[in-house]
């Protein structure tokens, strides 16, 4: 087994992927469902891509060069 350190283990419950997903599902959905206009909803749902990218990614690729350098 591999003992590669994880940004998740030092993560609360709500910052998780699993709730970050689940959030960033529902935002979208939300928006569609309430207000049924196109034009609101892509941008929320970009902007959803935007977080998903930067937080599910991202940060857990500079956590781990930084883990390394260390």
């Amino acid at each position: 087994m591999s003992s590669q350190p994880s940004i998740w283990n030092e993560k609360p419950w709500w910052c998780q992927p699993w709730s970050i997903l689940l959030t960033g599902m529902a935002l979208p959905t939300a928006s569609w469902f309430v207000l049924q206009r196109w034009w609101v909803t892509a941008p929320v749902a970009a902007a959803v891509l935007v977080w998903w990218w930067l937080f599910l990614v991202l940060v857990p690729r500079a956590y781990l060069e930084q883990q390394g350098s260390q």
